[in-house]
Order: structure tokens, then C-alpha cells, then sequence
């Protein structure tokens, strides 16, 4: 089996990590793997190529930004790519995010849909059935469901300053993306999946694949409280309850106006980590809350996720958060807002599921989990359920279930 993955970056980010990670589990049993990106680098060991050059990132952000037409830039260098894949004539086609201003989706699926080439699209948000947004329910809207127009997110990413095509945007990507025979859909979250199902692509089978973590990296760093409470000191959290909190941008969307609203009545043995700040936001915190700015050292995240005494997830727009996954795995119960797909990796043994919004049933949910601490096992039994050895796995098993119905 050959597998071309395509996404907006390669073995970086999220996503990028991902693909990578699909990657090397097929190449593990004997297959061959090469991941199409188009921003940044690729790191040594992913068999990659890029797509197109910073210039060509550039112009399509800035057809975006005026034109509001993401996904329809970057049509000579799609073309360019469209000879890397039949040079390389993949047995099966990965897609992941397609947005990111490097690739055009009229020429890419113009292609998909005449190759015959099996297609998989993992969807880590909601971009491909929107006219513009990549999420949709922090703006209360619903427009996707019938046909966009006159986007109240028009200034969100994918940002246009000026025009507003998210009608025209709404019907090309649905005469695009249901145009392709054999595809299947993947969602990272039951959350998502039931979207799908009620948008444009629901003719498409759609399966649930929840993202993994590396649990040989986010694994409990001390044995003994004492130890837990020399992790405390090194970040100057000494004798006190720690309630981490982590974003990789901190805005509205992600909760900060809950963490500033539930700092303002910590007694005093408790204090908030937020995680993600910026050097201004770190200069506005008050004296309850420890601001860090976001580390890219994965054993320095693991630290300050085993430190802490429970992980608060106020997020308010989420498909399937991995911070949870990462708190659980280094032992740390997690409670969450009933956001997305947060939920979803959350049960009674481990933490908490609250109403969004209600800082009454965090604070409750927060005062449990400190009168009954020991949970430490619970949370690491439940992230072993998210292992991604055995997740990465689900992809190889699905796509040898196409390759086979194909054959037939």
C-alpha cells in the first residue's frame, strides 16, 4: 500500500503531528507512506514534498483577505502537486486540513474526483461545510445547515477584511467536495460527526477516529507527594492547590474570561497556572494567577501537567482537545466545560463535565476532586485509551477495509 496524506503541515502542529504519526504506523508493517505540505518544514525522517513556495502563501492569503476566497488561490503550484501524485500514484489519498493557504480545492478534487483514487478526509474542524468559518457555534450560527451568507465571522480565520463570499464560498465547496465517488469521512469527536451528518457531506460513510498521545512523553513525572510538591517549587507553586489551565493563544473563545472571573475568589492556599500567555496578557494577570508563556518543550508541558492538582478546560469552541488527553496521561484529573468533543475523553473517575459557562459547577467539580485526590490511577487508565500506537492503528484498519471493498 502507498498513502499520500495531504495536510497544511508536516509533522508539526497538531495535525502535522498527526499525519506524521499515521506515517510512521504504516511504515511500521511494510507500507509506504509520503505526506504533501504546504507551509513551514517538514522534519528529517517524514518523507515529504512541499507544496509551492512562500509566494505562493502569500498570494493566496491575500486573495483571501480581500476576495474571501480561501481554497481557491494556489492554482499553478496545486497543479505542479497534482504531478508529484501521479508520479508517485498513491493507492489511497489522506486529506486532512486543506485549508491554510496552499492549496486550491477546485483543481485538487477536480483531480480526486477522475483518479478513482480511494479518498480519506479527516475533518479537524468544521471549515469544509462552512462558507467561511472553521467553527461556528461560539457565533451561535446555523447558516451552514441551509446555505451561508452574510458571515457574522467574516474577520475570523480564514480572515477577509473587505468582501464577504461566503455564499459563493457555500456552494462551490459543496459542488466540489460531494463530488468525489469513494470517500470516506473521519471525525475526531462524536461531536463533529453529528455536524457532518447534518451537512452536505452526509452522503459520505463518516467513521470516528479519536485523536492519541504519546504516552511514553506525557507519563507522571514524581512518585511521592514529596516530589510533586519539588515539580510545585520549581514553578513557585509551593504548598499550593494548583488548577492549571492551557491554550495556545489565550482569547475569549478558549475561556480567559472565566480563568480571570474564577481568580478573583481563590482562597488563599489555591492558585491558577495559565499556561499559553502572552508577555502582555502575563503583565495584566492578578497575583492569583501564575502566567506562562507557551513552551514548544514537550517535556517542560508534561512537567507542568503532572504538577498541577486538576486541569480546568473552560474552552467554549472545540472539536476534540488533546490538553485533556495530556493531562490525564501524567495523572492529572481534568474538569471541562461541555464544549465540542471535550467531554468525550472525560468521565466520573477522572474529572468532570460541567455546564458551559457555569463557574458554580467548576468550583464544585474542583472541591471533589481536592477532598478525593487520589485519582491518579483513574487518569491514566483513562488516557491509555487514547494510546496513539493503537489509534494510528484504526487508520491502517480502515484503509485496508476500502482497499479491499475496491478489489471486489
Amino acid at each position: 500500500m502507498r498513502l499520500l496524506q495531504i495536510n497544511s503541515v508536516a509533522g508539526i502542529g497538531s495535525t502535522g503531528r498527526i499525519a506524521a504519526d499515521i506515517q510512521k504506523t504504516i511504515q511500521s508493517f511494510g507500507y509506504d507512506g509520503l505526506i504533501g505540505y504546504g507551509r513551514g518544514k517538514a522534519p528529517q525522517g517524514i518523507n515529504a514534498v512541499h507544496i509551492g513556495k512562500t509566494a505562493d502563501n502569500m498570494l493566496h492569503a491575500i486573495k483571501t483577505r480581500i476576495f474571501d476566497k480561501h481554497g481557491f488561490g494556489s492554482k499553478n503550484c496545486t497543479k505542479r502537486f497534482i504531478n508529484d501524485i501521479k508520479e508517485y500514484d498513491p493507492d489511497i489519498i489522506q486529506l486532512h486540513n486543506i485549508h491554510g493557504y496552499y492549496i486550491n480545492i477546485e483543481v485538487l478534487f477536480d483531480f480526486l474526483k477522475n483518479s478513482g483514487i480511494p479518498v480519506v478526509w479527516t475533518l479537524h474542524d468544521c471549515w469544509s461545510f462552512t462558507g467561511h468559518c472553521a467553527h461556528f457555534e461560539f457565533a451561535g450560527c446555523d447558516r451552514w445547515k441551509t446555505g451561508c451568507h452574510s458571515c457574522p465571522q467574516k474577520q475570523e480565520y480564514p480572515v477577509s477584511l473587505l468582501l464577504d463570499n461566503s455564499k459563493w464560498n457555500y456552494n462551490k465547496k459543496k459542488k466540489i467536495f460531494t463530488s468525489v465517488e469513494n470517500m470516506t469521512i473521519v471525525s475526531p469527536s462524536c461531536w463533529l460527526a453529528n455536524y457532518i451528518s447534518q451537512s452536505y457531506l452526509q452522503k459520505y460513510p463518516t467513521e470516528v477516529i479519536h485523536n492519541g498521545i504519546d504516552l511514553s512523553v506525557f507519563t507522571p513525572r514524581y512518585e511521592t507527594l514529596g516530589q510533586k510538591e519539588g515539580l510545585k517549587s520549581k514553578y513557585g507553586c509551593r504548598n499550593k492547590f494548583v488548577i492549571l489551565a492551557v491554550a495556545n493563544v489565550w482569547t475569549e473563545r478558549k475561556g480567559l474570561s472565566f480563568i480571570k472571573e474564577m481568580a478573583s475568589d481563590l482562597d488563599s492556599d489555591s492558585i491558577i497556572v495559565m499556561l499559553g500567555v502572552t508577555e502582555k496578557q502575563k503583565m495584566d494577570l492578578p497575583p492569583s494567577i501564575l502566567g506562562i508563556t507557551r513552551t514548544d518543550r514537550i517535556d517542560e508541558l508534561a512537567e507542568i501537567y503532572c504538577m498541577a492538582d486538576v486541569y480546568f478546560n473552560p474552552t467554549l469552541e472545540d472539536t476534540f482537545p488533546t490538553t485533556n488527553l495530556e493531562a490525564l496521561a501524567c495523572g492529572t484529573p481534568v474538569v471541562t466545560f461541555d464544549t465540542g468533543g471535550s467531554k468525550e475523553s472525560v468521565d466520573e473517575t477522572c474529572g468532570a463535565v460541567v455546564a458551559q459557562g457555569d463557574l458554580q459547577q467548576v468550583r464544585q467539580a474542583i472541591q471533589t476532586i481536592r477532598d478525593n485526590p487520589d485519582r491518579k490511577e483513574a487518569c491514566i487508565n483513562k488516557s491509555k485509551e487514547f494510546n496513539k500506537d493503537e489509534k494510528y492503528l484504526e487508520y491502517m484498519t480502515l484503509y485496508e477495509k476500502i482497499l479491499r471493498a475496491k478489489e471486489v
